[in-house]
């Protein structure tokens, strides 16, 4: 007498495959995506207001949904200020090699870098372009450089977020090169222009149409660019410098936030391209002036050296 074995409980014969995940051919899982339905392991799915989706199904879904934007246009996001970030890493660089040449983190205008970059009209006006441009990032101090960097640290993000990497690059190259342009344009021949202080004032000239665009108090902008307009007066500050890269600063951002949202880039675009025509035709005008009146070289030979 025996005793039969005991069957096993579900089903007798063959088991069904596990399936494998559709993105992942070594993990079997019995998961699915509830919208494509296709198996998927934890990996490879996302929380979705019913059920789970498989990464492509949301990243398909991200596609078809309207991304909100700021009036400027750019894509609403809370990622870091990049484009600040390395502005003030290229200052803070450029300022530590005027200081490693020179030997003082004071009178770092004796470098060579500090001499062959900053803006001097008689140089620029005779094809050292370049100054224009490479002015804005060098700094007569550490002081000078700690108050330039400290206010682009405050408003800088708060601009890039709300016009975007792109725009936001162009309104702080185009008002630095509006404070050189003013300063290039209405100075004296022999003054000496270097500082990010046009760009900077360009972003406060921007925060202030982002905040008036967004019905917010603009009370303490006023009374901070007040505060340092007037200062000038009484400092070796460029004014020209300051004002000129606050009205840049300030009328580009407000063609970008007023352009309509049908071709909002043509728009955006055109006014960039003003711009350029505008900050380029004044340095023109003034280095035709400083090469046809040989008495502004004779002024800058007897007064600037």
């Amino acid at each position: 007498m025996s005793n039969a074995p005991v069957p096993p409980d579900g089903p007798i014969g063959a088991q069904p495959e596990t399936p494998v995940c559709a993105r992942h051919s070594d993990r079997p899982t019995r998961l699915r995506c509830t919208r494509c339905d296709r198996p998927a392991c934890p990996e490879c799915l996302r929380d979705a207001s019913v059920g789970m989706q498989c990464v492509d199904c949301v990243n398909e879904g991200a596609r078809t949904v309207r991304q909100a934007r700021t009036s400027a246009g750019a894509v609403v996001s809370t990622g870091r200020p990049i484009i600040t970030q390395v502005m003030i890493a290229l200052n803070v660089l450029a300022y530590v090699v005027t200081v490693f040449q020179s030997g003082s983190p004071m009178n770092n205008q004796r470098a060579g870098l500090f001499t062959a970059t900053s803006m001097i009209p008689e140089l620029t006006a005779n094809g050292e372009w370049w100054r224009i441009l490479t002015s804005g990032f060098m700094h007569f101090g550490l002081i000078h450089l700690a108050l330039n960097m400290a206010a682009l640290f405050v408003v800088g993000p708060v601009v890039e977020q709300e016009l975007g990497k792109l725009r936001y690059s162009a309104v702080y190259f185009l008002s630095l090169l509006g404070g050189s342009a003013a300063a290039f344009y209405f100075g004296t021949v022999c003054q000496q222009l270097a500082g990010a202080s046009g760009a900077v004032f360009g972003l406060m000239g921007a925060l202030l149409i982002v905040f008036k665009r967004q019905k917010r108090d603009i009370s303490t902008i006023v009374v901070i660019v007040g505060i340092n307009l007037v200062s000038n007066l009484f400092t070796n500050a460029s004014l020209l410098g300051h004002l000129g890269g606050f009205v840049i600063g300030g009328l580009l951002t407000l063609a970008m936030v007023k352009a309509p949202q049908k071709n909002r880039n043509l728009y955006q675009i055109g006014a960039v391209s003003v711009a350029l025509l505008l900050l380029g035709g004044m340095f023109a005008l003034r280095a035709a002036e400083l090469d046809t009146a040989a008495e502004l070289v004779l002024e800058y030979a007897r007064t600037c050296r």
